[in-house]
């Protein structure tokens, strides 16, 4: 397909993010897969980024004569304005990502304490989304809510894959890997996702609560010595022994469990595809299960992007190439006072360090825009949730005073697209299904 070149490069890949997000909104998706009221009682429990949004659309659609209760946690200021004014039947409480903190973790003892008493007649609607391994922090027995921090914020530098990560969390908590719903027996519990992590495997997502876990605690050893983190004597002695151990595959209590996936990667990239074909523009998907360091991946969409603008192959332009997933950043300055020779650690998440990457490698390309962002708006734990680069980003930013590569050896790509007003700030959007890329070939 041919397609008139975009006169406003810029809001056509922003109305691209938009329409990603709206794809994955609880409100537009959940109705479809909730289950039918019980002849007991319904108790929901949640957690995640999408939690207050998920949280709002069941006490919606679940029928008003239904007995309802429940408890959901989500990350600070992303509970919807309208049900944050007016509380349903589900209790919305908020806490810290994505380092955890002592709401989060008050709120996973009693989301273990409101199961008691639960018989087979009742049904426990979980719902889950990306953010929840952060917002559910539960220590093990032994552990504190500080020894948790320390090895969460350490995984978070270290650039582990999103599954490493969550495979240490869920050996390391009381209520993640499955315990929570191993918890909820006899009820019958339904698990409702959304997906933000790459092949969409629901013990991945949100360290899998309700979900029954394949990897071991020697995983979790192996995962630790592979990026040099260190353990508390109390959280070694634990994973050493296998007393950490989490509920497997094939664990009893989990036989009438039913899990649906509501909201995945592939489904928004594909609603932004559309959009990209309703406007006279091809569009390719990549894949939805991309990772690596951030720059890294920024440097090969980059050189695809080249071949596109240079040779008209793969993809005959004008084209938009879609790519998902979950990249990382390895955080490579860690100065303090003591060694002011070497700059400090900047600011910046995936997304904006992937587009600075990115910047770098394309030199200013002529007809190649490109937009990164995160889909629940926030890009690390800045304000943003991306930004977007053209083909002039490094020649304002010289002016502006910013040296590109300077930036990106001190993870400061957030300044640098804040000093050219190329940060993309929509605010939380309520949703989560991980990271979002647009490249516009004209």
């Amino acid at each position: 397909m041919s397609g008139s070149p975009i006169a406003d490069p810029r809001a056509f890949l922003r109305a691209l993010y938009d329409a990603a997000v709206a794809r994955a909104q609880p409100r537009e998706v959940i109705g479809a897969f909730l289950p039918r009221p019980p002849t007991g009682r319904t108790l929901v429990l949640g957690a995640g980024k999408a939690g207050g949004a998920m949280a709002e659309a069941v006490d919606a659609l679940w029928p008003a004569d239904a007995p309802l209760t429940g408890l959901v946690v989500t990350r600070y200021d992303h509970v919807p304005p309208a049900y944050k004014a007016r509380p349903g039947r589900i209790e919305v409480v908020e806490a810290s990502h994505p380092v955890p903190d002592a709401a989060g973790r008050d709120a996973a003892r009693r989301m273990l304490e409101l199961p008691q008493g639960l018989s087979a007649d009742d049904l426990v609607l979980c719902l889950v989304s990306g953010g929840a391994s952060a917002l559910l922090s539960l220590p093990a027995p032994g552990l504190t809510l500080e020894d948790k921090q320390a090895i969460n914020k350490a995984l978070l530098a270290s650039g582990a894959a999103i599954d490493e990560m969550n495979c240490v969390r869920k050996h390391l908590s009381a209520i993640k890997g499955g315990r929570l719903a191993a918890r909820c027996a006899p009820a019958r519990v339904v698990t409702l996702l959304i997906s933000d992590v790459p092949g969409d495997e629901p013990s991945v997502i949100g360290s899998g609560p309700t979900v029954p876990d394949a990897t071991t605690c020697a995983d979790a050893l192996a995962i630790l010595a592979r990026y040099g983190i260190g353990l508390p004597p109390k959280a070694r002695a634990g994973l050493d022994s296998g007393a950490f151990e989490t509920p497997k595959p094939g664990d009893l209590r989990f036989a009438d469990h039913q899990v649906h996936l509501i909201a995945t990667p592939q489904q928004s990239l594909e609603a932004a595809a559309a959009l990209a074909r309703q406007r006279g523009i091809d569009a390719h998907i990549l894949s939805d299960e991309i990772e690596g360091e951030s720059r890294e991946v920024g440097k090969v969409h980059a050189a695809l992007a080249r071949a596109v603008a240079r040779r008209g192959a793969p993809f005959a332009k004008p084209c938009v190439i879609l790519s998902g997933g979950e990249t990382t950043v390895t955080v490579k300055s860690r100065a303090g006072p003591s060694d002011p020779a070497r700059p400090s650690p900047g600011r910046g998440g995936r997304a904006s360090e992937f587009l600075l990457g990115c910047a770098i490698a394309l030199q200013g390309e002529p007809g190649v825009h490109v937009l990164a962002a995160d889909t629940d708006g926030i890009d690390g734990i800045e304000d943003n949730a991306g930004a977007i680069v053209t083909p002039d980003t490094l020649a304002r930013a010289a002016a502006a005073g910013c040296k590109a590569a300077d930036h990106l050896d001190r993870n400061d790509a957030y300044s640098f697209f804040a000093a050219i007003g190329d940060l993309v700030v929509p605010g939380p959007t309520f949703t989560n299904v991980n990271d979002f890329r647009a490249l516009l070939i004209v």
